[in-house]
C-alpha cells in the first residue's frame, strides 16, 4: 500500500521541514523561532482545532484614540471563542509542533469596554484572530472577518500546549497598530505603535489523528467534533465524485517580485477537495495522467446603483496537477479508508487540502490548453516548463492590479472559484451509465480585497458555496444551465440581467460561462426589434496567458486576447471571434471562463431566444434570454429592487439541475456533430499504479 508522504500533512504554505520535525522537546513553540530537523519520525500526529476558549485584549485607549496629553487609560476587551473555530495546531507525540493557517472567531462579551475608536467598536462583533501565511511580516493579526480590515498585528507572543489538559495558551503578544487601521484613522505615522497586549486560552480537540512510522502515515482516524450536529454520515453518491469542499484562502504570490508583473499581480486560491462518491477516486501523480487538475478563477460583481449590475471574470490560472491524497475529513462526509489505497486514491468521503501557495507554485502548473475538460484527458508532458522563464504573474491567477484597487472598485464584491477536472469520473461514467459525476466539480466563495497599489490581501466572507459555479452569485440575474451534446461534451451557463436605470433606457447585461464544454463558444447573437436604438455596446473577457514554450496552443503562440467583433443589423446584434478554421488560438469562450456582452436600448425587455455558435464543432443553438424585441409590456418589470447580497449565498435563478439524467437526451434546439478528438490531447493511460516520481512543488 502506498501511503501519503508526511510532507503533505501541513498545507504546504508552511515550510514543513521547519515545523513538523521540530527538535524542541519543551512542548512550547515561539512564533519567531526556527528549529532543527530530525529524520524519519515515528509516533502519533494530531491535528487539533479550538473547541472553546477566551481572548483578552488590554488596550491603551489614550494612545489608541490618539490622545497624547492624557496619561494612559486602559480598555479591556473580553471575548469568548466561537465553538469549533478552525485555528489548527499540530501536536506530535504530545508536543506542540506549531500552528497552521486558520482563524479564531471572537464573540464579544456583555459589558465589554468600548472606549475605542468608532471603527473598531463597530467591528467588535465580527473580529477574528488570524494565523497569517508563513511569508507574512507577522505571525498573527486581529481583523474584521467581514470587511477584511486588519486592526492589529501581533508580535512577541508564545504558544504553550498542555497535553494532559489539551489546552493551548498564547501569551505575551504585543498589539501593534496596523498600517491599514492607522491610515483609516488619519494617523499614518502611528502605524506599528504598540497599543496593548493580547492573551488567548483555548481548549483543543483533535480532528485528525495519524499514526506515523518512519515518516509515513500508516493509519488515520477522524474523531467526531464534540457538540457537532448529527451523528449520521451523509449518503455518498454512486461512483467517484470529486467536489471542491472549501476555498479557504486567496493569496498573492511572494516571489518572484512579490507576484507583480507589470500591471498584473499573480494570485493563488487554496482548494480542499472532497470525494462525495462511494468509490475511490484515482489520484496518481505525474507522469501518470489519471489525477485531477485544478484551475482557479477570480470574479468581480460591480456596477449600477447596487454594485451588482455586472458579473465579470478578472483572472484565471493554469492548472495545478494533483498529487498524493491525504484522506482528511474536511467535508464531514465520513472519510472511509477501508479497502482504499491511500495516497494514490482519494478515498470515499475523504478530503485533500491544497494551500494557496501550493496552487500558485509555478512549476506545478500546466496549461489549460492540454486538457479536455469533459473527458479529463491530457498528456503526461502537460506541465513541461522547459524553454521559458517565469515572471511574477506567470501561470497564476493573473489579475490587473487596477481590478483590485479598492479606490477603483468602490462597493465591488469578489468571488474566488475552484474546480477539479479528472479522467476517472469520465471513464467511470462510460462503464457505469447513470453514474456520471462530471457536472458538480466547481465551487465558489466570496472574499474582500484590501491593500494596493501592488500588494493585496484577501479575507473570506461566509462559507464556500459547494458544487456551484461563481456566476450563481450574480445577484438578481437569471442563470440557465445548457448542455448542447449530452454524454459527449460538458455544460455551460447563460446568465442575463436587465435593469431600467433612467426613464426610457434599459441596460441589457449578458454573461456566458463555460464550465467544462470542450468545444467552446465562438459567437453570441441577440435579436432586436426593428427600429430599436442601441448604444453603449460593450464586451469583457479575462486576459489570456501570454504565449509560452510548451503551452499546448497551436505553434505555442498562446490564446488571443483580441476583443470580439460586434455587428448590428436590422434584427440582431452579434459578437464573434474568429472561427476555429481561421485561427485555432482565437479568443473563444473556453472552459473555465466567463465572457460578458452588454448594451443600452430604448425598448423594454421581452422573452427572446439568443443564438450561440460553437468554436470547435457543433451546430448553432438557441437559448432563452430577454431582449428588446418589440413594444409591449416589459417582462419582467424592468426596475429591479434587489440589494447587494452580503454573503456568498447564491441568489440567481437556476432552471436546470446540476447533474444530468442517467440517460440524457439532447437539449439543444439543433443537432450537434459528434464530439471531436481535441488537439493536442491524449487519452488517459491505463489505471496501472505508476512508478513513484519526484513530487512537484
Amino acid at each position: 500500500m502506498t501511503n501519503p508522504p508526511i510532507s503533505k500533512i501541513i498545507p504546504l504554505g508552511f515550510a514543513l521541514l521547519l515545523v513538523l520535525f521540530l527538535s524542541n522537546s519543551s512542548g512550547n513553540y515561539a512564533a519567531e523561532s526556527k528549529h532543527g530537523i530530525s529524520d524519519a519520525p515515528t509516533g502519533t500526529l494530531e491535528k487539533m482545532i479550538v473547541e472553546n476558549g477566551s481572548v483578552t485584549m488590554e488596550l491603551d485607549s489614550s494612545r489608541l484614540n490618539g490622545i497624547s496629553s492624557i496619561a494612559g487609560r486602559h480598555a479591556t476587551l473580553e471575548f469568548s471563542v466561537a465553538a469549533n473555530s478552525f485555528f489548527t495546531i499540530l501536536v506530535f507525540n504530545d508536543q506542540l509542533r506549531g500552528p497552521e493557517a486558520g482563524s479564531i472567531a471572537l464573540v464579544k462579551q456583555v459589558g465589554t469596554a468600548t472606549a475605542v475608536p468608532a471603527m473598531l467598536a463597530a467591528s467588535l462583533n465580527q473580529l477574528v484572530v488570524e494565523k497569517l501565511p508563513p511569508d507574512a511580516a507577522f505571525d498573527l493579526a486581529v481583523r474584521d472577518r467581514t470587511t477584511g480590515l486588519t486592526f492589529f498585528e501581533i508580535r512577541g507572543h508564545r504558544y504553550d500546549y498542555d497535553s494532559n489538559a489539551r489546552s493551548l495558551s498564547i501569551t505575551g503578544g504585543d498589539l501593534l497598530l496596523s498600517k491599514d487601521f492607522a491610515d483609516a484613522l488619519g494617523r499614518s505615522p502611528d502605524a506599528g505603535a504598540i497599543i496593548g497586549r493580547i492573551s488567548i486560552g483555548a481548549a483543543m480537540e483533535p480532528i485528525e489523528v495519524q499514526t506515523i512510522v518512519n515518516g509515513e502515515a500508516k493509519s488515520v482516524i477522524m474523531p467526531a467534533l464534540r457538540g457537532s450536529a448529527g451523528t449520521n454520515a451523509p449518503t455518498l453518491v454512486p461512483g467517484p465524485d470529486v467536489i471542491v469542499g472549501d476555498l479557504p484562502s486567496v493569496q498573492q504570490a511572494s516571489s518572484p517580485n512579490g507576484g507583480v508583473e507589470g500591471n498584473y499581480v499573480g494570485l493563488g486560491v487554496g482548494t480542499t477537495s472532497c470525494n462525495n462518491g462511494d468509490q475511490p477516486l484515482h489520484w496518481f501523480q505525474l507522469p501518470n495522467v489519471d489525477h485531477p487538475v485544478i484551475p482557479q478563477n477570480l470574479y468581480r460583481m460591480s456596477g449600477g446603483a447596487n454594485n451588482n449590475e455586472r458579473f465579470e471574470q478578472i483572472g484565471q490560472s493554469w492548472l495545478k496537477h494533483a498529487f498524493t491524497a491525504l484522506e482528511g475529513n474536511a467535508c464531514n462526509l465520513g472519510c472511509n479508508t477501508g479497502g482504499c489505497t491511500q495516497g494514490s486514491n482519494l478515498c470515499p468521503g475523504c478530503s485533500d487540502p491544497y494551500s494557496a501557495s501550493l496552487n500558485y507554485s509555478q512549476t506545478g502548473l500546466g496549461s489549460r490548453a492540454w486538457v479536455n475538460p469533459f473527458s479529463g484527458a491530457f498528456p503526461s508532458t502537460s506541465n513541461d516548463h522547459s524553454g521559458h522563464t517565469h515572471l511574477g504573474a506567470s501561470h497564476r491567477v493573473r489579475v490587473l492590479a487596477s481590478d483590485l484597487l479598492p479606490a477603483n472598485n468602490t462597493g465591488a464584491t469578489y468571488f474566488a472559484e475552484g474546480q477539479y477536472v479528472t479522467a476517472h469520473e469520465y471513464s467511470w461514467c462510460q462503464s457505469h451509465p447513470g453514474q456520471c459525476n462530471m457536472y458538480n466539480n466547481v465551487s465558489y466563495r466570496q472574499f474582500t480585497v484590501s491593500g494596493g497599489p501592488t500588494t493585496f490581501s484577501f479575507s473570506s466572507v461566509g462559507s464556500t458555496v459547494r458544487t456551484q459555479p461563481a456566476i450563481m452569485a450574480w445577484t438578481g440575474a437569471t442563470v440557465n444551465q445548457v448542455q448542447p451534446d449530452p454524454g459527449n461534451d460538458g455544460i455551460w451557463c447563460m446568465g442575463y440581467k436587465v435593469r431600467n436605470p433612467t426613464a426610457g433606457v434599459w441596460h441589457y447585461e449578458y454573461a456566458l460561462y463555460n464550465e467544462n464544454l470542450d468545444r467552446g463558444i465562438q459567437s453570441f447573437s441577440v435579436p432586436l426589434a426593428p427600429g430599436v436604438n442601441i448604444s453603449n455596446i460593450g464586451f469583457h473577457a479575462p486576459t489570456q496567458e501570454p504565449a509560452w514554450a510548451n503551452d499546448g496552443t497551436q505553434n505555442n503562440q498562446g490564446y488571443s486576447s483580441t476583443p470580439w467583433s460586434v455587428n448590428q443589423n436590422g434584427n440582431s446584434i452579434t459578437w464573434n471571434t474568429e472561427t476555429f478554421a481561421q485561427n485555432q488560438n482565437a479568443n473563444a469562450v473556453r472552459w473555465g471562463t466567463l465572457y460578458n456582452f452588454r448594451f443600452d436600448a430604448d425598448q423594454p425587455p421581452q422573452n427572446a431566444l439568443a443564438t450561440v455558435d460553437f468554436f470547435k464543432t457543433g451546430s448553432p443553438m438557441t437559448v432563452a434570454i430577454q431582449a428588446p424585441t418589440g413594444n409591449g409590456t416589459p417582462t419582467p418589470t424592468p426596475t429591479p429592487s434587489d440589494t447587494p447580497t452580503p454573503t456568498a449565498t447564491a441568489t440567481a435563478t437556476v432552471t436546470a439541475t446540476t447533474t444530468p439524467p442517467p440517460s440524457p437526451t439532447p437539449t439543444a434546439t439543433s443537432t450537434s456533430t459528434p464530439h471531436p478528438t481535441p488537439t493536442p490531447r491524449s487519452s488517459p493511460s491505463p489505471r496501472a499504479r505508476p512508478t513513484p516520481a519526484p513530487r512537484p512543488l
